[in-house]
Parts: structure tokens; C-alpha cells; sequence
């Protein structure tokens, strides 16, 4: 029996073949991307990863066993602890004062993504906000692990091998295997209109990631004094 995440990720497959020729993920394996490019990729990350994990939180708070509460609490402290700890590292680099961030307004491109994934999230149930949130969290090991495979001799004095290998690491990548092992526990009795919606959502929670990395990469937005 087909599992439901080989479904989805069937159905995206060729959005997510456009994510790794992208300029943005290609000048980043080659350790070419211009800095003050990933200066403004982090800040806008970090401001959306304040509202991605929002959508967890509803997760958590819709849940009605105490697996799924944890399930969702793991995946909170996740992003509160480790993932942002590599967007942190990186900014301080940057001389960025991570306090003034909360301040700042996220891009128009970020805004609407992350307000889709939490209106989703609050109108519907934890298949549709799992669905949503998964295209972020799977195709960001999806993007790590092949510019691992492709870089991996001309990683070392890479400027960014931080960041593919901590989306590259066993720890992200047992996350997406558990996230996609649940959408499969979850989504293994839908009915037709179930099927289609939640393809529907990953369809489009993936092509607003396509547009994150657009937006970043044409980025002029004059973030820093």
C-alpha cells in the first residue's frame, strides 16, 4: 500500500526539482551566495519561524491525547532550541541584534505564507495542519541532503556548511521521518474530499516556499542601520 507521503511528495515533486536549482540554494552550496543575500534570508527566517511555530501550537492545542500534545511540543522546542540556534549564530556574525528583530516586518512573500499555514491551521484539523507545515520541515532535508551530496568535497571551507549540515544532521532528519511516519498514521483512512484538500495544502504551502526563496533572493529590503 502506497503511504500518503509518497503521495504528496509525488504530487510536489516537481515544484521541489525547482527548489534545488534555484540561484539561492545554488550559490549557497557553492559557497558563493552573497552574504548580505543570507543576512536578510536569516532575518527573514527568523521572523517567519516566530509564526511557523505558531501552527505547532495550535497543533498542540487541538490534540486530544497526550501523544499527540507531546508530538507537537517536541517538534516547538525543536524549533525554539535548535533551529533557531543556527539562524542565531549566523546573525551574530552579522552584528545583528537579535532583540531588535521582533521589531521588524516581515516581507510581504513571508507574511502571506506564514498567514496561510496559521489560517489553515485554525480552520482546520491536524491532518490539514500537518500537511501544511510538512512541505517547510521535509524540504528543507530534502535541499540539505543534496547539496550535501553534491558539495560534499567543497564543504569545508564553505562559509554555509553550517546551515546544510544542520539541516542535514541524523537529529532534522529523524524529525522528518517522524512527521512524515505520522502524516501516514493520520491521513491512512481519508475520504475523497479529505485526499484532495490536504494534496491541495502541501501543493500550496510548497509553492509558497518556492516564493521564500525568490523573495530572498532578490532581496533589497534594507533590514540593518
Amino acid at each position: 500500500m502506497v503511504k500518503f507521503s509518497e503521495v504528496l511528495f509525488k504530487e510536489v515533486e516537481h515544484i521541489w526539482m525547482d527548489y534545488l536549482s534555484h540561484p539561492f540554494i545554488k550559490e549557497l552550496g557553492e559557497g558563493t551566495l552573497p552574504k548580505e543575500k543570507f543576512r536578510d534570508y536569516l532575518i527573514e527566517d527568523y521572523l517567519y519561524l516566530k509564526e511557523y511555530v505558531k501552527v505547532f501550537g495550535i497543533g498542540l492545542v487541538k490534540s486530544k491525547t497526550m501523544d499527540k500534545i507531546k508530538f507537537h511540543y517536541k517538534a516547538i522546542q525543536g524549533i525554539l532550541e535548535d533551529e533557531n540556534a543556527v539562524h542565531i549564530n549566523y546573525l551574530k556574525n552579522f552584528n545583528i541584534d537579535i532583540r531588535k528583530l521582533d521589531q521588524t516586518k516581515s516581507s510581504i512573500e513571508n507574511s502571506n505564507y506564514t498567514n496561510y499555514m496559521i489560517n489553515i491551521a485554525k480552520e482546520g484539523d491536524l491532518k490539514a495542519i500537518a500537511v501544511a507545515i510538512m512541505p517547510c520541515t521535509w524540504s528543507y532535508f530534502y535541499i540539505a541532503q543534496y547539496l550535501k551530496e553534491k558539495y560534499n568535497s567543497k564543504l569545508s571551507n564553505n562559509y554555509y556548511r553550517e546551515w546544510i549540515e544542520s539541516y542535514n544532521s541524523q537529529e532534522y532528519q529523524q524529525l522528518v521521518y517522524d512527521w512524515k511516519n505520522y502524516i501516514n498514521n493520520i491521513c491512512c483512512d481519508l475520504n475523497e474530499n479529505e485526499f484532495k484538500t490536504l494534496i491541495d495544502i502541501f501543493k500550496e504551502a510548497s509553492l509558497y516556499e518556492k516564493g521564500f526563496w525568490d523573495m530572498a533572493y532578490k532581496s533589497n529590503k534594507n533590514y540593518v542601520d
